[in-house]
């Protein structure tokens, strides 16, 4: 009789242990890593831009008249104002500390040297601004960031969606188009959605030049680094190796011993291993303007280390640092006339090509 009790209260005290511990159960879930590799998909707010091409049977004749229409339309639409949208906004507030604008999207078109006026050689990234456009605005309420804002914070800034380099509309969805028609402007090929104050809204239909910024100020640029695939440590963090020689055998480029010893015995997160280099989002950050050429609005930034390839978008924005940080920008951006300005903007520190490099001065 008493093992019988012995056992129903061993059932009973199993169950109530159960009953508090039911809570703590985790579940691994496959694939959730620390540091997980990027999805190589459009973002959540962005549909599907291009469709599926069939043969519509067209002559060669009605190919030619719609490649003259689309030609013809581009860049008509190229105004402050934007004919489809009469009741949008005309920002004509003042920049404050406190104040967020919107950025660029410029495209990494080669490295280039130029000199300062102290005779020093440095190296410059070109950075082209090609077609951009604000498409639209989405005010604080509607905003929805695509990282969980912590602590559930109010969201206090809104966001401005631009779009850069014109598209045949021929080749779109007609979901992606109709962000467009909506709008008034011409279809772009990449949008991005930058985060601003409340007080720098532009009109959808506004198109931005590389005079957004002035030479001088300093920029954050956000790109995603070349992807590289599977490497091993030696190229992916920069390890020596092993030796060569001296009873080295097959463990040259080998990462040599991850374990942590004594009790814990086990590979701690975070330990440089071989595994998928690049592809990944990554900013640079207080990069100097030294040139701006308001003809081909190129600009040309103090760094050789931008993050992605030739011919890939990136983000241009103010510095977020705070002694870097502009205190007279053009705010929300530059809207007047583009001919006013001369066609290369120099900074302070940098000797213009078409000055002397020498003056003479006479003894008199």
């Amino acid at each position: 009789m008493a093992s019988i009790l012995k056992t129903f209260n061993g059932i009973q005290l199993f169950n109530k242990y159960l009953k508090q511990s039911i809570d703590k159960i985790y579940i691994p879930n496959r694939g959730k890593r620390l540091n997980p590799p990027p999805k190589k998909r459009h973002p959540e707010w962005l549909p599907k831009p291009t469709r599926v091409l069939y043969n519509e049977e067209l002559t060669s004749e009605n190919k030619e008249f719609l490649s003259e229409i689309v030609s013809s339309t581009k860049g008509l639409l190229n105004n402050n104002t934007s004919p489809l949208n009469n009741e949008l906004i005309q920002s004509n507030a003042t920049w404050t500390p406190n104040s967020k604008r919107t950025g660029l999207i410029g495209k990494k078109i080669g490295v280039y040297p130029m000199w300062l006026k102290n005779g020093r050689k440095v190296l410059t990234t070109l950075i082209q601004i090609v077609d951009n456009e604000v498409v639209k605005y989405i005010p604080p309420e509607e905003y929805k960031p695509v990282k969980p804002i912590r602590h559930r914070i109010e969201v206090k800034n809104g966001c401005l969606v631009l779009g850069a380099i014109n598209v045949d509309p021929q080749l779109l969805t007609k979901e992606y188009y109709g962000i467009f028609n909506k709008a008034g402007v011409t279809p772009k090929k990449v949008l991005m959605r930058f985060t601003i104050s409340p007080n720098a809204v532009l009109q959808p239909g506004t198109p931005l030049y590389a005079t957004h910024f002035k030479p001088g100020e300093f920029i954050d640029i956000r790109g995603k680094t070349i992807d590289r695939g599977f490497q091993g440590v030696m190229k992916r963090w920069g390890f020596k190796g092993m030796p060569a020689s001296h009873g080295v055998t097959k463990t040259h480029r080998r990462p040599g011993n991850i374990g942590s010893g004594g009790k814990l015995a086990r590979v701690m997160p975070g330990t440089k291993m071989p595994g998928h280099m690049g592809n990944r989002w990554r900013i640079l950050k207080g990069v100097k303007i030294l040139r701006i050429n308001t003809k081909y609005n190129v600009i040309w930034v103090l760094a050789q280390n931008v993050p992605g390839e030739l011919n890939t978008m990136c983000y241009l924005y103010d510095t977020i640092l705070p002694t870097k940080k502009s205190t007279s920008p053009y705010f929300p951006t530059y809207l007047s006339n583009e001919s006013e300005l001369p066609e290369n903007l120099y900074a302070d520190d940098v000797h213009p090509f078409e000055n002397p490099t020498i003056v003479f001065q006479s003894e008199s």
